[in-house]
């Protein structure tokens, strides 16, 4: 695979510094731990290499990517297919059909990319080779951790003894590597420390008595506008309930968090993702590793519980050197004596105006790449059958079984009733609004 080539099918002209320095110290057959902030392009810095080491015609998996939540491991997928490299990959998961990842281990694939739980089923099963296993990667291995993956991790790496490289990489300092992953003697990349660009965040605190917390997250979302904000809460039962409060009051909202269905967690963030809500309320676990767009604003509903995880979360605005504000949002709480930010005091309305709802709205289509269906079938059938105008479609997602497409909100009523009795590629498809 000739990189240059690759690069240019992601849009990438040039590799970072990070993704350089990452690439030139694995080449040289070394154990490789990356320190670096969500956002580095550290996806890229172990793709290239990981490509460099496969091996063309050799059966079974060469490589194994292990990530800790669904979401990352499908966006890796996803990278790793627009390299287009020619070698088979995978991406196995809670909550994804047995049935489909057993049918796909008929035929293994080069490179598996997983979460801990779901591939070390599959080892304790022996439904996968590992015999030709040389290259194993733990992105975010301290999120992993966190979340207690450590048996299953020691499960996978004590059935691996024949890899040759690790890459791991972290979003946090000072995390023990554990014994039981082999990292001996090797080289760490610390962008967290070293040359790292500080990001330009305006931090600003509103205070409100108890039982006017919600009222006071309101005013201020209403406040944002058309901004996209994410809402940060420590438990996925006070996420429902922000939910619930907001979409009482008519205000367009997407949820996030872990315990819902996998179709729900990917459809919360394609809302988000194409403007058809602008605010998304979730716990830590959409602080890393989610592909999201720029987000103007975080919104701390309730205070994280350490200093990782209000650096994590704070790390979705302010990316890649742009401007971001962190709201803290607090009663009669004390701040954490590390949170010494120096938050500006402001205050937020008392007659809020909600703003107008977003100009998209989200379509489903019970179809996807497992249909051979592409973007650019969606775009030609909804143009030609349903009558919209190309600037009627905005961001456009496929994934495996199903597909996402945004369409102006006035348009979409028109839609529906156009391509309701239609087929697109001789198949009937389901359209409906999602959400």
């Amino acid at each position: 695979m000739e990189f240059k080539e690759a690069l240019t099918r992601l849009g990438i002209q040039s590799l970072n510094s990070l993704q350089e320095r990452s690439l030139a110290a694995f080449v040289k057959g070394q154990d490789l731990l990356v320190l670096s902030p969500t956002g580095s392009g550290k996806t890229i810095a172990f793709l290239l290499p990981v490509c460099r080491l496969l091996v063309p015609g050799m059966k079974g998996v060469q490589a194994l990517i292990l990530v800790p939540s669904r979401e990352l491991a499908i966006q890796i997928g996803e990278v790793f297919r627009s390299l287009r490299t020619g070698y088979k990959h995978a991406v196995f998961y809670g909550g994804h059909q047995m049935s489909t990842e057993l049918n796909v281990l008929r035929e293994q694939p080069a490179l598996l990319i997983g979460t801990p739980g779901r591939v070390a089923f599959h080892i304790r099963e022996g439904n996968l080779s590992t015999e030709n296993l040389r290259t194993l990667v733990l992105d975010e291995f301290d999120k992993s951790l966190e979340l207690g993956f450590h048996d299953e991790i020691s499960l996978i790496t004590s059935s691996l003894p024949q890899i040759s490289q690790r890459f791991l990489t972290s979003a946090t300092h000072g995390i023990e590597i554990p014994g039981f992953i082999g990292f001996r003697q090797g080289l760490t990349v610390d962008f967290l420390s070293e040359n790292a660009v500080q990001p330009d965040l305006q931090y600003l605190s509103v205070s409100a008595a108890p039982e006017e917390k919600m009222e006071a997250l309101y005013s201020l979302l209403c406040q944002t506008g058309h901004e996209p904000v994410v809402v940060f809460v420590n438990h996925r039962e006070m996420a429902a309930k922000v939910g619930g409060w907001l979409g009482d009051a008519g205000m367009p909202y997407a949820l996030f968090h872990g315990k819902m269905e996998q179709q729900d967690r990917e459809l919360s963030l394609a809302r988000f993702r194409n403007g058809t809500v602008r605010i998304l309320i979730t716990t830590d676990l959409a602080a890393r590793g989610l592909d999201i767009p720029e987000v103007a604003a975080v919104i701390h509903y309730q205070l994280p519980v350490t200093k990782d995880a209000f650096i994590h979360r704070n790390g979705r605005t302010a990316r890649m050197c742009a401007a971001g504000r962190v709201y803290l949002l607090f009663t009669d709480e004390a701040l954490p004596r590390w949170m010494d930010v120096g938050a500006e005091a402001v205050s937020v309305s008392a007659d809020p105006v909600q703003p107008a709802p977003p100009e998209w709205e989200t379509v489903y289509a019970s179809a996807g790449k497992k249909d051979k269906l592409s973007k650019t079938d969606l775009v030609g059938f909804f143009i030609g059958k349903g009558g919209l105008n190309k600037e009627d479609i905005g961001m456009i997602e496929v994934k495996d079984q199903m597909s996402f497409v945004a369409v102006k909100r006035n348009k979409v009523s028109k839609l529906l009733r156009s391509v309701q009795h239609e087929k697109i590629k001789n198949k009937r498809i389901r359209f409906e609004i999602a959400g």
